[in-house]
């Protein structure tokens, strides 16, 4: 398992993609420069009303980080209401969605996935003393939401601010990475896609 540290200064601030707001992506794959993804993890600033972009193929994972909340209006199910903290909903990339403010602006996490690439599994959690992630072939995030941690890369140990992310990917090595701290994480699972059966 390799493990890569995202500080502050490693996420990218950029549009929308239907341009109507501003994202900070803190991680992509694959990471080649052209707009495309099979997974994207971000902090959206919601200033206003508006639509939201359109990912065809795609779910999405989003939860209310900071701010009192928002609706979701789309043409393909009834309003669904961000109110409580890092509760995450899933819906449709592809749905045309607009978000309500209920009361001024807001920050929300989002996780989107291209469904033939990956499936995720999204959650926040507590951290208390140790948190294992065992070698597998799948590609973890890990959000630190409050608080601080450690961990021990290269041996090494490295430490994780409030708003910093580690990014752990599986290759050759059977090397697990314990995260301890106190404070409360996301975590973001994202394992390949089974083939498809023609």
């Amino acid at each position: 398992m390799r493990a890569c540290v995202l500080r502050a200064a490693d996420y990218q601030r950029m549009r929308w993609k239907n341009g109507g707001g501003w994202t900070t992506q803190l991680a992509a794959s694959p990471t080649n420069g052209d707009g495309a993804f099979d997974w994207r993890i971000s902090i959206a600033d919601v200033e206003s009303d508006g639509a939201f972009s359109t990912f065809p193929q795609c779910d999405r994972y989003i939860a209310l980080l900071d701010g009192i909340g928002m609706e979701l209006r789309s043409d393909v199910s009834e309003p669904l209401r961000l109110e409580r903290r890092l509760q995450f909903i899933h819906f449709d990339g592809a749905a045309n969605t607009y978000g309500k403010l209920i009361s001024g602006p807001v920050r929300d996490f989002n996780v989107i996935v291209r469904r033939d690439a990956y499936t995720a599994e999204v959650l926040h959690r507590p951290l208390v003393g140790p948190m294992v992630f065992l070698s597998e072939n799948v590609t973890w995030f890990v959000y630190l939401a409050g608080g601080r941690a450690d961990f021990k890369l290269a041996g090494a140990v490295q430490e994780l601010e409030n708003g910093e992310s580690l990014l752990l990917m599986p290759d050759a090595s059977t090397d697990r990475i314990v995260l301890n701290g106190g404070g409360e994480v996301v975590l973001v699972k994202l394992s390949p896609s089974a083939p498809s059966r023609s």
